[in-house]
């Protein structure tokens, strides 16, 4: 069959010439395998908290150790007297007045402990006859004070272990007989000490200064003079020689 058109005839693509391209870009899309991603485990950070936490609590011992240890300024304590801390004693005593068994006790015990610490009597170690011997061959106390202090041991020995029941007159009588003894024998503790007397002065040991001349120059010390000596001893001889004569 014959055609007027002219038309163009394009050869069908081999397989050949089809494959190397598509071969080509696969090949080029096709990548190496990479090494498998390292996924943190919930150990790790658990050991970082815990490393962390640890270092925290070795630094806070470490400064409470040197807040502790460090070098502080020495304060000056305040010695409070033995006659003070008893008078304060026997106030807070005052709040056990309806009580006697320990308001006798409470008092007792001040007494003997300040005894103790004012004049070294070891009384509260003892009962109250050992004391009381020992206190009669001392001579800190006077005669009437020893008489009132063993009256006041024996009085509160009979509250607290003879369950006597004192009135509130008498147990304020055992209060001021306490208060009395103290403030008569914390005078020995107030005495001041004497002034140390002064030393007396030293002489000064220099020379005097030489005296100064018109010339300007410093004058030699001069020896004492022996002219009145001689003329003194002249006289005496001349008088022996007068009296030698008379007699001749």
């Amino acid at each position: 069959m014959k055609t007027n058109s002219s038309a163009i005839i394009v050869p069908a693509p081999s397989s050949a010439t089809n494959g190397a391209p598509t071969n080509s870009l696969a090949a080029a899309d096709i990548r190496d395998i990479k090494a498998p991603v390292e996924i943190p485990s919930g150990w790790l950070w658990l050991w970082c908290v815990l490393g962390g936490l640890g270092i925290a609590l070795a630094s806070y011992v470490a400064w409470r150790y040197w807040q502790k240890h460090r070098t502080k300024p020495k304060t000056q304590e305040l010695i409070i007297p033995p006659h003070v801390r008893a008078r304060r004693k026997l106030e807070q005593a005052l709040s056990l007045i309806y009580e006697p068994r320990p308001f006798c006790i409470l008092v007792s015990d001040t007494l003997r402990v300040y005894l103790e610490e004012a004049f070294s009597l070891r009384a509260p170690e003892r009962t109250t006859e050992e004391f009381l011997d020992e206190l009669q061959s001392s001579a800190l106390l006077s005669f009437s004070q020893k008489q009132s202090l063993g009256d006041f041991l024996m009085r509160c020995d009979l509250v607290k272990f003879a369950r006597e029941e004192p009135t509130v007159d008498r147990l304020k009588e055992l209060h001021s007989s306490a208060l009395r003894l103290i403030d008569e024998t914390s005078v020995f503790l107030q005495r001041p000490s004497p002034p140390a007397e002064p030393e007396p002065p030293v002489p000064p040991t220099s020379n005097p200064p030489p005296m100064i001349t018109a010339s300007g120059e410093p004058s030699q010390p001069q020896p004492p003079s022996l002219t009145s000596e001689v003329v003194a001893g002249d006289s005496m001889a001349e008088q022996t020689s007068e009296i030698l004569n008379r007699k001749s």
